[in-house]
């Protein structure tokens, strides 16, 4: 057992020897290292002075390092995916550390538990020592306490390191704690080998002395011994007690620091929980926010701490248990080496004290060197820290501008397709107008079906009328025969062919009726047929009728989503509102932080040079750096202010980008909406030609009320279109009156006018050519009377744009002068400094600047608005004096105008206020520059002493900027001198808007659209309470101003009486105030350069207006002469209708007459009827002697005719006649007889009287039927001829629908692009006001500072005064000392004196202390108000934070559920990582085992440490520079996104120019489609004149045909009269031929004696030569054959001669003879040549007669002919015996028509039956005197 202890002993003390050599050496590195780092802090604390002035130098820099902010952007990326790399290590490294806590923890445990297990067996150790011996007793607590201690502290210190890895995230302190805890555990380590030193020293020593001195053991040293043992016992116990509670107090405070340390732990765990959301939210924007760099250092020194804290631990639990098994061997040896070890002990209680002494100032240096440290690296993590947020607000906002512009882009996107799907929608409604233009021709061409069918109704009616007017004439010519029968009661035998003829007529009749009943059947089923064909076309009108109404669904759902995208468009440009105001709150926050930041770099640099030395040259130095830091801080600020304002400049270009971009869309639904409007006027054309149609109907239902309500509408049409016209040219008249004054000769023109109008209109009724010129120039003169009033309309759009023009620059001019205000108010503000400052340096006080006063000049805009109000009222006057009186209307009108021209004085007299209002900042501006020269006069008036030269170089610049002064002054004259002209323009413009307003009275309902889109007067007073509110706060301001400029010259002076050092410091405050003189200077000629150039805009823009003001004027003038051509044309119009209406008249009179024929031709049926009846009654009496009554009949004219002949001729034919008188006599006695009959059986007749009625009832009923008929077909004729009327007034109403819908398009698109215009232009005033709101908000920002400033400065003065009232009092104090010390010196009590003068000083100090912590507590104080405003904002900001981080928490925890899978599986990699850190922990271990001899390299491992410090700090300076060039590079990224914007700006100009072209594209379209329509219309009306001239000509047609018609109805009766003459006459030759034929049967065989002699006298008497001729006349006499005479000339005997001569003979008749020649001639020659010679003529067959035409046949009734017969007979009865005597008997005997012609062998010609196709002649019977040519010839000539 004790070998085994001894072993275990000696074992234990070679290691503990080992490890307290190398703790020993260990901690002399530490002092080493602690001295190290005191000089690098002394050497920090210097090279703290050269960073400052470093950072002066870098910030100074700043500003040009900008420009590599587009390199760090570059490598902004890079870093992105080194984020998300790193990220994802932390991951793993956290997940690695997590477990490797975890097995520290179970380490520890198990290390507790070991530590519990050697205490255990220190415990039985000790009870086996105390039961081995009881000296062994007294020593073994000392050990076991001190092992307990030992044990206790390492366990108190073994779970620090677990702590302090717990806190890997926590900041420098926790390294502090951890140094200080290893610094504590080398302390006792090294106390533990001291004390182990010791033991192993007294063991040997006790050996020593028990092998030496064995046998000499005296009693009395043994008690000795004991009583040293004892007091070292006690003396042990004290210390152990002592040890005992130091543990006690270090486990108090462990327990502190542990809680505390865990509490921090926790809050950075959240908070590094938010800063890694906040991480992934600006990863998800694309801005890292930390550096990698020192994340990836942070975590290789926590790596690199944690084993040796580990290996620490472990090392002192190895010694403890060494200690402990070397102490329970070590109890026997101690007996013997007590002496030595009581020199010992007191030797190491020495070294002790001086190692203990050492420590504590090592302990304190390292603190003092930690926290030097601790501050430095605080600074430079804030610098960092401020570096690193500076480029977080730019990366973010690098972040806004690329989701503005992708949103941008998004919208640019969406803006396509929405004018794709506008484009689809025009082409889906071009379709579906080109469908209802189809629709709208397939109804033309069915009406025009229509009108084709009643034209043929028509023509079937006129026909129908043509058959009944000759049924009529037929009717009437039988009624004359009836008439003729009825007085030739005489001649009955005539009534059986005239019953005949009646009943052939009534065949006829009955036929024609079956023919008018097929036409009238014909003419139902038409009708019907024009009823489906109607019906027809309904169905298909309520199928257009459905389309429209899809259409018009189809139209208010497109109208709905165009609505919800402007609703969509107006939400988003609300939402980028709010951004851009959140925008600009946080930007106002970051500038807040900036200034608070800067006055806490400021006050931390105050204390560290108070802190660094108290000396006053040291301070006032650190005073002038950190006045040049702030200055150069105030540069930065300025220009991190200038880039906002570019940020926002930017912001608003992609807002007017947007308001473009709407613009446009608006423009796209403005198209829409015409489009819509078209369709409209579409569908009203189609609803109105479906109204027309059913009116039409309903009209041809309801004849007379729908005629009577046309009539009266038409008049009060004619009226009104009179009463248009007559205002149209009162309205043209009044334009040109306003135009040109001096004309007053045109309003009686225009009445002049108004009655040769009246006078063509009474004209035209009769005049009908010229009707399609007056229409052509009607259309002529509305299309310029419509261009006319579109000029007027553009010419007043443009007045008004003119109008919002001056009151843009009217807006620019109060603009610039309040710009000018604030640099006045500035210049008078630093003068007055300047001059206070002097005026103090020399003691004076001046007066306050003196208060400008505000002059209204109200008087000039009463005069303006009476002298308006008065020229408009004159105005009015003389119209109602021009216009034509009784007209109510123009009153009316009148009103409105003055109501207009009151509203245009009102906005006339708003803007003379706002001019005044102008004069007004001129004339503060010429005050100011009063106040400026008065400071100037008391500058140099104040100038002397030691500023002489300040002051002449301030005299210098106060003249040039006299001449500046003046400059501006000349320029603002120019401006006023502009601004009356203009104002002279703007009244010249408005007489002529004046003018102009007339022609708008039409436009009213635009104008009011118009005046509420755009409240140019709300706008005004807007405006105005604008300027009233900033004149005021400008006043107010400079009251302030005044005020506290009053209070800084007291507070000045008062300093300055007290203590004159300030002197030197006033002059360079001036130059540095006036190089910012300068720069305004410089600002105030760039705004000059500005002002220039917009005024010649402005001149450019005034000559354009200009020129097209002319234009329009000329447009005016010709639309004039169109209104003039439309009234013509209007009024030729009414006159068609007047002759259209006199025409419909003149057809119902027609149709009346027809009526009354009707009536006619019923009555002329009843008197056929009774006739009938009569006839019939005559042919029962009749029938007996027909006859008798046909031989009667002929042989009464012949007996006319033949008497004078036959008692010329010979007494046989007289006795003839004779007979047959007495014969015609007889039949007339019994005529009479059947007279008497007829009338005695008259009841006979009444029996076929009953039967006649029933005839006459059918026939009635007949007739009747045909009453309705006619009356249908009327009807019909009155229905086609009322559709053809409502048809031609349809396609009127149509064609000028169509003109006025293209008029009114016109007008309509007009009106959109004024309105487009006047919307820019109120845009462009609303920004305008946008930025002058902003300018003002930040004026009043910059006076609010400047306020806060003064007051900061009041309270520093009053500071400075109560300072100075302290020292006031105490140099009263001090004074009543020195007069007690005066007094104590006259009675010689000096000593008291210099006690007193001590007491003094302290008191002094005393006070100058309180002073400083005083003003320490009041600056502290406004920091913390400044803190607590700061903080309350921060708050909010967090609290709209936390809102989105609980938002982005929700997604972080699903996010870290899928992480935690990684997570697992990184887990398994990590174990086995740690196996390989364990091994290399065990290596390790034996290298620090190894190195333990090597001091030299740890000496050199410090070295290393400090460079590796060292290159951290290089690092940290890397690292500045990195995020400076991130900067730049951020910077030229800003760059390229702004030329990025600018060339976005570029593609969107295109692409509105592309709009815009597409637009005028399509209004080119419109208006070639317009063009056509319009030729669509003139085509239509010429087509429709076409039709008139046609229909005219029909008229003609129909009159002439109906005149035609007359003429054959009487050529026909004509006709049928000479066939009846002609029937006369064949029965008369009938019977003459009978009696010929009876005649030449009772004379056959019979020879003429006479002629026969006279032929053989002649044969005889003739020359030999000429007889054969005679003979062949004897034969052909003789009506001898061809063959009979050559036989006859062969034999030339007398047989044959007589034979031939005998011949057969056959019927004769005198040929065509001409007139015989004279006597004279027969005188030459003998009577046979003559004979021969008419024989050979009348032989030859001759022409055949001439046929006479109908017209020249005169109807000859039988008695005319016989008596022409009877007179011609005489004649040539009288002229026989002259010419030709042996014709004579065969004149009566000359048959004309041969009955049987082939009894005869040759038969004559006059024998042979008259053709049936020649004219049919009289017959006239040849006389003996004359020949038939001369007969025939008479004939001809009558």
């Amino acid at each position: 057992m004790s070998s085994w202890l001894g072993g275990l002993g000696s074992g234990l003390g070679q290691s503990l020897g080992q490890v307290g050599g190398s703790l020993s050496t260990f901690t002399g590195q530490i002092s080493n290292f602690t001295k190290d780092m005191l000089l690098e802090g002394a050497e920090e604390v210097e090279e703290l002075h050269v960073s400052n002035s470093r950072l002066a130098e870098v910030e100074a820099s700043f500003s040009t390092q900008k420009s590599e902010h587009d390199r760090l952007r570059k490598l902004h990326a890079e870093l992105e995916e080194k984020l998300e790399a790193s990220e994802i290590q932390i991951k793993r490294q956290s997940a690695e550390y997590r477990s490797l806590l975890q097995q520290k923890d179970v380490e520890i445990s198990h290390l507790k538990a070991r530590q519990s297990g050697l205490q255990e067996e220190v415990q039985k150790l000790q009870h086996s020592a105390q039961s081995v011996a009881s000296i062994g007793s007294a020593v073994l607590p000392v050990t076991t306490a001190s092992s307990t201690a030992t044990s206790s502290s390492a366990s108190s210190y073994l779970s620090r390191p677990s702590g302090s890895h717990q806190g890997f995230h926590a900041d420098e302190m926790d390294l502090s704690d951890v140094i200080w805890s290893q610094q504590e555990i080398n302390r006792l380590s090294t106390e533990v080998m001291r004390l182990e030193a010791e033991v192993s020293h007294w063991r040997r020593m006790s050996q020593v002395n028990i092998a030496a001195g064995a046998g000499n053991g005296d009693q009395g040293e043994i008690l000795k011994l004991q009583r040293t043992i004892k007091e070292l016992r006690e003396e042990m116990s004290r210390e152990v007690d002592e040890h005992q509670h130091e543990l006690a107090a270090l486990q108090d405070v462990q327990r502190q620091k542990m809680s505390d340390v865990t509490r921090r732990h926790r809050e950075e765990l959240s908070e590094y929980e938010e800063r890694i959301e906040e991480l992934e939210e600006q990863i998800h924007c694309g801005a890292p926010h930390f550096n990698i760099l020192e994340m990836k250092t942070y975590f290789s020194f926590k790596v690199q701490l944690l084993p040796r804290l580990l290996k620490v631990a472990e090392e002192q639990t190895v010694t403890d248990n060494g200690g402990d098994s070397g102490e329970s061997q070590s109890v026997e040896d101690l007996r013997v080496e007590l002496e030595r070890r009581e020199k010992a002990l007191r030797a190491t209680e020495e070294e002790r004290d001086t190692l203990m002494s050492e420590l504590e100032e090592l302990d304190r240096q390292n603190l003092e060197a930690t926290q030097h440290m601790i501050s430095v690296k605080e600074q430079l993590s804030g610098q960092l820290k401020e570096a690193e947020a500076e480029l977080t607000r730019l990366t973010a906002e690098l972040n806004t501008t690329k989701d503005h512009r992708r949103k941008l882009e998004q919208e640019v996107e969406t803006q396509k397709e929405k004018t794709s799907q506008s484009a689809f929608t025009l082409n889906d409604l071009h379709m579906g107008k080109q469908q209802l233009e189809q629709t709208v021709k397939e109804l033309k061409d069915k009406l025009g079906c229509a009108q084709e069918q009643s034209r043929e109704a028509r023509k079937e009616t006129t026909e129908l009328k043509r058959t009944l007017q000759e049924k009529e004439e037929l009717l009437s010519a039988a009624k004359a025969e009836l008439h003729q029968a009825g007085e030739r009661r005489s001649e009955a035998w005539g009534t059986k062919e005239e019953l005949a003829g009646n009943e052939s007529e009534l065949t006829d009749l009955r036929r024609e009726l079956d023919e008018m009943r097929s036409s009238q059947e014909k003419v139902m089923s038409a009708g019907y047929e024009l009823k489906m064909e109607n019906g027809r076309l309904k169905a298909e009108n309520e199928q257009a009728r459905s389309k429209v109404k899809e259409v018009t669904k189809q139209m208010k759902e497109s109208q709905v989503a165009l609505n919800r995208t402007v609703l969509e468009k107006d939400t988003r440009i609300e939402a980028l509102k709010l951004e851009k105001n959140q925008l600009d709150g946080d930007l106002r926050q970051a500038e807040r932080t900036l200034t608070e930041r800067a006055k806490q770099y400021q006050q931390t640099f105050e204390e560290l040079t108070r802190a660094r030395s108290m000396d006053a040259s040291a301070l006032q130095t650190e005073h002038e750096r950190a006045i040049k830091l702030n200055q150069e801080k105030d540069v930065e600020i300025a220009q991190l202010r200038r880039d906002m304002e570019q940020m926002a400049s930017d912001h608003r270009d992609t807002n007017e980008m947007l308001s473009i971009t709407v613009a446009g869309q608006k423009q796209l639904t403005d198209l829409l909406q015409e489009k819509d409007i078209f369709m409209d006027t579409v569908k009203q054309n189609a609803a109105d030609i479906q109204a027309e149609m059913e009116n039409s109907i309903f009209v041809a239902t309801k004849e007379a009320e729908m005629l009577r309500k046309a009539l009266e509408e038409k008049d009060r049409q004619l009226g009104g279109m009179k009463e248009e016209n007559s205002h149209l040219k009162e309205e043209i008249d009044r334009i040109r009156d306003q135009q040109s004054r001096p004309q007053p000769l045109s309003e009686p023109r225009t009445l002049d006018i108004i009655t040769e109008l009246e006078t063509e209109i009474t004209q035209l009724t009769s005049s009908r050519d010229g009707l399609d010129e007056e229409v052509q120039t009607l259309r002529r003169t509305t299309e310029e009377q419509q261009a006319s009033l579109l000029l007027s309309q553009q010419s007043l759009q443009a007045q008004q744009s003119e109008l919002e023009q001056a009151r843009a620059r009217n807006q620019q001019t109060t603009l610039n002068y309040d710009r000018l205000i604030h640099a006045r108010d500035e210049d008078i503000a630093r003068l007055q400094q300047t001059l206070d400052r002097l005026s103090v340096s020399q003691g004076r006080a001046d007066s306050p600047p003196v208060q400008g006063e505000v002059i209204l000049q109200e008087d000039k805009t009463q005069t303006l608005n009476q002298e308006n109000g008065n020229e408009k009222h004159d105005l009015s006057k003389v119209e109602i004096e021009k216009l034509v009186r009784g007209i109510k209307e123009k009153e009316t009108e009148i009103s409105q105008l003055n109501e207009k021209n009151l509203s245009l004085t009102r906005q006339l007299d708003q803007l003379v206020v706002s001019r005044d209002e102008v004069g007004k900042l001129s004339q503060a501006i010429l005050q100011k520059d009063l106040e400026i020269q008065a400071l100037h006069a008391r500058i140099s008036m104040g100038g002397g002493g030691g500023h002489s030269q300040d002051v002449m170089f301030l005299q210098q610049q106060l003249q040039a900027y006299a001449v500046e002064r003046e400059q501006v002054l000349a320029v603002l004259n120019e401006k006023a001198r502009e601004n009356s002209q203009l104002r002279s323009d703007y009244h010249r413009l408005m007489d002529i808007m004046a003018g102009k307003e007339a022609a708008l009275l039409k436009l009213q309902q635009e104008n009011q659209r118009l005046s509420n889109m755009s409240d140019p007067s709300g706008s005004q007073e807007m405006f105005k309470e604008t300027i009233q509110n900033l004149s005021r706060i400008i006043r107010e301001k400079d009251i302030e101003i005044d005020a506290l400029t009053q209070k800084c010259q007291t507070l000045v002076t008062v300093l300055q009486a007290s203590s004159g050092e300030t002197g030197a410091g006033s002059g360079g405050v001036s130059s540095n105030q006036f190089e910012e003189l300068l720069q305004e200077r410089d600002a105030l000629k760039q705004q000059v350069k500005k002002m220039e150039e917009w005024k010649q805009q402005v001149i450019t823009t005034i000559k354009n207006m200009q020129h097209e003001s002319a234009q329009l004027q000329e447009e005016l003038i010709r639309l004039q002469g169109q209104v003039t051509a439309d009234s013509d044309s209007s009024s030729k119009l009414s006159v068609d209708y007047a002759r259209l209406i006199q025409s419909y008249e003149q057809k119902e009179r027609r149709l009346g007459s027809l009526g009354q024929e009707l009536a006619q031709v019923q009555q002329t049926i009843t008197q056929l009827s009774s006739t009938k009846d009569v006839l019939l009654g005559k042919l029962d009496g009749a029938a007996q002697t027909p006859a008798e009554a046909v031989v009667a009949q002929y042989s009464e004219p012949s007996l006319t005719t033949d008497a004078p002949s036959h008692q010329t001729a010979s007494p046989v034919n007289n006795e003839n006649l004779q007979g047959e008188l007495e014969q015609l006599q007889r039949q007339l006695a019994e005529k009479e007889n059947m007279i008497r009959t007829l009338q005695e059986n008259n009841h006979r007749l009444s029996n076929s009287a009953s039967a006649s009625e029933n005839d006459q009832r059918t026939q009635a009923e007949e007739v009747r039927q045909i009453r309705e008929r006619l009356d249908a077909q009327q009807r019909s004729v009155r229905e086609k001829d009322l559709l053809i009327k409502t048809k031609g007034d349809q396609l009127i109403h149509v064609s000028e629908a169509l003109r006025n819908r293209e008029n009114d398009n016109e007008v309509l698109k007009q009106a959109v692009t004024n309105l487009k215009e006047r919307a820019l232009i109120l845009e462009m005033d609303v920004r305008k006001l946008k930025e002058e709101n902003e300018l003002v908000v930040a004026r009043s920002r910059e006076k609010e500072s400047e306020f806060r400033a003064l007051q900061e400065t009041n309270m520093q003065f009053s500071l400075l005064l109560r300072e100075k009232e302290f020292e006031l009092s105490a140099m009263s104090e001090k004074s009543a000392t020195v007069e007690r010390m005066l007094k104590d010196k006259e009675q010689g009590k000096s000593g008291e004196l210099n006690q007193l003068l001590n007491e003094l000083k302290s008191m002094q100090e005393k006070a100058v202390a309180f002073q400083l912590e005083r003003d320490q507590v009041m600056m502290a104080l406004k920091q913390k108000q400044m803190e607590t405003t700061a903080v309350q904002t921060e708050l909010q900001h967090v609290r709209d934070k936390e809102q989105r981080l609980n938002l982005e928490l929700e997604r972080l925890r699903n996010h870290l559920l899928e992480i935690e899978d990684s997570y697992t599986r990184e887990a398994v990699s990590a174990e086995d990582r740690e196996t390989e850190l364990r091994r290399r922990v065990a290596m390790l271990d034996e290298k620090l085992a190894t190195s333990s001899s090597a001091v030299e390299n740890a000496s050199q491992q410090a070295s290393m440490q400090v460079e590796s410090l060292q290159e951290q700090l290089s690092r940290v300076v890397k690292q500045r520079d990195d995020a400076l060039i991130q900067l730049r590079t951020s910077q030229e990224q800003v760059n390229q996104y702004a030329v990025s914007l600018s060339n976005l700006q570029m593609v969107l100009e295109q692409f509105q120019q592309e709009e815009k072209t597409m637009y005028s594209a399509e209004l080119e379209k419109n208006r070639r489609e317009k063009e056509e329509w319009r030729r669509k219309a003139l085509k239509a009306e010429d087509q429709a004149s076409a039709l008139q001239m046609n229909l005219d000509e029909a008229n003609s047609a129909l009159d002439s045909a109906s005149r035609l018609t007359d003429q054959l109805d009487l050529k026909e009766e004509q006709l049928e009269e000479l066939t009846k003459q002609v029937d006369v006459r064949q029965e008369m030759l009938e019977e003459a031929q009978r009696k010929v034929m009876s005649l030449l049967n009772s004379t056959e065989g019979k020879i003429d004696k006479v002629l026969m002699r006279n032929l053989f006298l002649g044969y005889f008497h003739s020359p030999k030569t000429k007889r054969a001729d005679v003979l062949r006349l004897m034969g052909n006499v003789l009506g001898l054959s061809r063959e009979d005479m050559l036989e006859g000339d062969g034999r030339h005997g007398v047989t044959g001669w007589v034979s031939s001569w005998l011949g057969g003979r056959g019927a004769q008749s005198v040929p065509n003879t001409p007139h015989l020649t004279t006597s004279g001639q027969g005188l030459n020659s003998s009577f046979s040549e003559m004979f021969v010679k008419f024989l050979e003529m009348e032989s030859t067959p001759s022409l055949p007669a001439p046929k006479l035409p109908f017209h020249d046949i005169n109807p000859l009734s039988t008695g005319d002919v016989l008596f022409h017969i009877e007179t011609h007979l005489k004649s040539a009865s009288k002229r026989a015996g002259e010419s030709n005597p042996f014709l004579a008997p065969r004149s009566a005997a000359v048959p004309l028509l041969g009955g049987s012609t082939s009894s005869g062998s040759g038969g004559h010609l006059l024998m042979k039956p008259i053709s049936g196709h020649l004219p049919s002649f009289t017959p006239v019977p040849v006389s003996a005197e004359d020949s038939g040519g001369a007969v025939l010839k008479d004939l001809l000539k009558q």
